[in-house]
């Protein structure tokens, strides 16, 4: 059997994750990718092999699964079909792939490990903190409803006299924890558990600490805090949303010896607890740390480290409290960490003892501070802000309730490096007092997000279009932990489902959120009424439950219709058919629902908040308000969710559901039709969104799409060449004009610079996306407090427009995935280059473009095993070169066609260099 040359299988993954450990899908679904510079580079088939050790899987025996060789060029979601596996069940993995020359090449091993799939497998019991600790203590304040809670230790002292083999932890709380063994961290989890509805499920974490197991006495040590279960969420004035104030935690280390014993050291009544320097902390309101309450050696063991730890109270034993009712399942996406670090880029004495520092970037996190030689008791205060006011003091209007104040007290020493444990906040700006003197070095801005992999690189020859796809990256970052907030500074900080689903498609070309989505779309589900109503939020607190139809937060047209739009975006983008059937009732009931309620075919009825096209200008944020725009978006809306179902439906083999929701949308669209369309092909609601949608949702007889277009590019003249949209046209409005053939009004746009316009911001140093158009300008300075984010992702949903559009790289319309896909680059001389690199499930993806004139040279890079549709912007007679060659006569193409001003061609896996003259137009 001979080897594959230059063919590479890689990037191997299990549910999205890379080597993923404590997973609770029993058939996880493997994907890998090929790598090869060879032109047309292919698999034919492949070989998976599951072996429940390296050695057994390196010696050919693979005890869980081998799949022989299976017929297929398919590397995406294959499912395991093995052994059935049982919890703590390890396995590594490789695969072997055929080539189309019948050569082979294998993977490197990666591996996965299953989690406590049986709720009796728990048998550590639910501890919570002994109420004495926070009476006896006069600088630990008794949590109350109007205070954030104070954060508790715990402690269990064990040892270890026999070899181990492997440690894990399993771990869950009610409330968010840090574990350390032996006084080491386990894990770089930021706010674990994650946020989830806790009255349907909560998430655990699993930990490989075999590392970290000393032979003799051992320590294993959780420090607990709020979080969202008893912190503040959202913007009431009250915490504990979800439960009463009682934060408790559920570990379990399970030690697996040599001598094949085992040993589980589980929380129970005989682990200690006890107040530490953590005064309080609360994601919206800060932390205040005292370090001179630090108890130095904790979390050691032996009679040294009880010695260093000393304190005036004794360690109480634990409470064991009831579990929850709630189901424990494993965390199935990618945790919170920090992500990137910043030194401020300047500082300044804005009044004697008060110092600004900038880190140049606006973010989601903390600071870390650093200082020495300070003397004990020193209190330093750090206020976190977005902005500045004109005067240079920090800007805090718009943060409303949330504090986002963090407090240190000093020690006194040599040295002094602390970092917050369990809040964060959205600023690019830090406010510190107490000090007499601190310089740019003593503090480091520490940057959080959801981990998830960057999939993709924008760059242009406009510097300012350059800053404005960052700024929506930043956004993404910065509001994409745990779930897909709307704002990571203010007293809100919710899963907005409205902002979600009109940004996802941008989303999905900067960093890899699969894992990510299919995790929150089970939020979105577990939030849904028995109606079958769809929350505006998701995660829901529990005091929304309210709703029923107007009453709160559910039914929002253009918000609700997340639950169909995230799952079809997941399908389109990832070739992922599970999440269709796994939320498929959902979805069902929720256009149900739509139809009991509106039975001539308008959506009218039962809007909920009805937030219409969300910051739109002028703008309505009247709430429950009725209004033809309204009505005429959530009737699009509608109809568009009956299309996309209609198609999932097949996906997925349900032929019946596809007719009817085939019929469903044909009912919409005619009563749509009847009600907002003239028979000049002029809409009654004559804004550009109604447009937009009209166009985008083809809502519109085919003979009046052209009319459409035109008074779509009237309204935009008409208004000085800007747009008026708010979060739900501006996804659309630039690939609709791109499509519509008025790309030249899309470009114009883009680079439109006065207010509104995507770059006015950027041309007043913005490093992230304001929520609205006017959060400031230079007339009339900030908006009103009450709402006005500078981190908001929501109108940077632009970002797919450069990729789909600008860069080219675009879906196939049949073939979900990039297992074929199209390029397509709308190309300008506004532009003098673009370029941009894609991830995806098959491999990277490579449009590089650069106008001379008139000539057009086109770099590309199709990955191993995909297929391309290329379309070049090509005049009759201009023809078209491939590394300097007639196109025809090029390795890896074929069916080269012409029709009009454009030139297509399929092309297999490889690398290309096309040149060709575009036309003047």
């Amino acid at each position: 059997m001979k080897t594959a040359r230059g063919l590479l299988v890689t990037h191997l993954r299990c549910e999205y994750l890379v080597d993923p450990l404590g997973i609770d899908e029993r058939t996880p679904r493997l994907s890998w990718e090929l790598e090869s510079d060879r032109r047309g580079a292919r698999q034919v088939a492949y070989r998976v092999r599951v072996a429940s050790t390296p050695e057994k899987l390196a010696a050919g025996q693979p005890d869980r699964w081998d799949s022989g060789r299976v017929e297929t060029g398919q590397t995406t979601h294959v499912e395991y079909a093995g052994k059935p596996l049982g919890s703590r069940d390890t396995c590594h993995w490789s695969v072997e792939v055929w080539d189309e020359t019948g050569a082979t090449s294998t993977s490197a091993t990666a591996r996965w490990t299953m989690g406590l799939l049986d709720p009796r497998e728990w048998t550590a019991s639910w501890v919570a903190a002994d109420p004495e600790i926070f009476r006896r203590d006069p600088q630990a304040t008794i949590p109350t409803l109007t205070e954030p809670g104070t954060p508790v230790l715990f402690r269990k002292e064990f040892e270890i006299t026999t070899p181990v083999r492997r440690a894990t932890v399993y771990a869950t709380a009610r409330g968010v924890f840090e574990l350390r063994l032996g006084g080491r961290r386990i894990g770089d989890d930021l706010f674990a558990p994650e946020w989830t509805d806790y009255d349907k499920r909560i998430h655990y974490r699993t930990y490989d600490v075999t590392e970290l197991v000393r032979a003799g006495p051992n320590v294993l040590a959780a420090t607990l805090g709020d979080g969202w279960w008893t912190g503040y969420v959202g913007w009431q004035e009250t915490r504990a949303r979800y439960d009463n104030l009682e934060n408790s935690i559920c570990v379990q280390l399970e030690l697996e010896l040599q001598d094949g014993g085992r040993v589980v050291v589980g929380t129970d009544a005989s682990w200690r607890c006890d107040t530490g320097p953590i005064l309080s902390s609360d994601f919206q309101m800060g932390e205040t740390y005292d370090a001179r309450r630090e108890r130095v050696g904790w979390t050691f063991a032996g009679p040294l480290a009880a010695a260093m730890s000393e304190s005036p109270w004794p360690w109480l034993p634990a409470k064991v409290v009831a579990p929850p009712a709630a189901v424990l399942v494993a965390q199935r996406s990618e945790p919170v960490r920090v992500i990137e670090s910043f030194v401020p880029v300047a500082m300044h004495e804005q009044t004697p003892g008060v110092f600004i520092f900038d880190l140049g970037q606006n973010i989601a996190g903390f600071v870390q501070l650093r200082l020495a030689n300070v003397t004990a008791g020193t209190r330093v205060t750090l206020r976190h802000g977005e902005r500045l006011n004109p005067d240079g003091s920090l800007y805090t209007e718009n943060l409303r309730r949330a504090k986002s104040t963090d407090v240190y007290v000093t020690r006194g020493g040599l040295e002094e490096v602390w970092t917050p444990h369990f809040t964060f906040h959205g600023f690019q700006y830090v406010e510190v007092t107490g000090l007499a003197a601190i310089g740019v070095n003593n503090l480091t801005g520490c940057a959080i997000s959801s981990a998830t992999a960057p999939v993709g690189q924008f760059e242009c020859s406009n510097p300012e279009v350059n800053r404005l796809w960052l700024n929506g990256v930043w956004s993404q970052r910065d509001n994409f932990i745990s779930v897909p907030t709307d704002c990571p500074q203010r007293d809100e900080r919710l899963g907005w489902m409205g902002d979600a689903q009109v940004f996802l498609r941008t989303a999905t070309c900067n960093q890899d959120v699969a894992a990510f989505f299919t995790k929150w779309m089970t939020d979105v589900e577990d939030a849904q009424t028995t109606d079958g109503i769809f929350p505006d939020v998701a995660p829901r607190p529990r005091e929304d439950v309210r709703f029923v139809g107007l009453d709160g937060l559910g039914g929002g047209a253009g918000w609700a219709d997340a639950g169909v739009i995230v799952p079809w975006t997941m399908w389109r983008v990832y070739g992922d058919h599970r999440i269709i059937q796994r939320h498929w009732r959902a979805m069902v009931a929720w256009l149900d629902w739509v139809e009991r309620k509106n039975p001539r075919g308008i959506r009218e009825h039962e809007l909920g908040n009805n937030y219409g096209d969300w910051l739109c200008i002028p703008t309505d944020t009247s709430f429950r308000t009725q209004s033809p725009m309204k009505t005429f978006l959530a009737t699009a809306y509608w109809a568009d969710d009956a299309v996309k179902l209609a198609r999932m439906a097949r996906v997925i083999g349900r032929e019946e559901d596809a007719r009817r929701f085939d019929a469903m949308a044909a009912r919409v669209r005619q009563a749509f039709q009847a009600e907002y369309v003239r028979a000049d092909g002029q809409l009654t609601v004559e804004t550009q969104t109604a447009y937009v949608l009209a166009l985008t949702f083809d809502l519109l007889p085919p003979e009046m799409r052209r009319r459409a277009a035109e008074r779509l590019v009237a309204n935009i003249r008409d208004l000085g060449w800007h747009l008026s949209t708010g979060f739900i046209g501006v996804s659309h409005l630039n690939p609709t004009l791109t499509l519509a053939g008025h790309a030249d009004v899309a470009y114009r746009l883009l680079l439109q610079d006065t207010f509104p316009s995507w770059l006015y911001p950027v041309k007043h140093g913005a490093t992230t996306i304001w929520e609205r158009w006017n959060g400031w300008t230079r007339e009339d300075g900030f908006f009103n407090p009450q709402m006005n984010s500078f981190n908001h992702y929501s109108l940077g949903s632009i970002g797919e427009w450069l990729f789909r559009h600008v860069a080219g790289i675009e879906l196939d319309p049949e073939v979900p995935g990039y297992e074929r896909f199209v390029l397509r680059p709308y190309v300008n001389p506004v532009l003098a280059h673009a370029r941009a690199s894609y991830r995806t499930m098959h491999g990277e993806i490579v449009s590089e473009w650069k106008l001379d004139g008139w000539r057009l040279t086109w770099n590309v890079r199709i990955p191993a095993n995909t297929l391309a549709r290329v379309v070049f912007p090509s005049p009759p007679g201009a023809g078209v070169t491939e590394n300097n060659a007639p196109l025809e006569t090029s390795p890896g193409i074929s069916d080269v066609r012409r029709d009009g001003d454009t030139l297509t061609c399929l092309a297999a896996g490889g690398s290309y260099a096309f040149e060709t003259v575009v036309p003047a137009s």
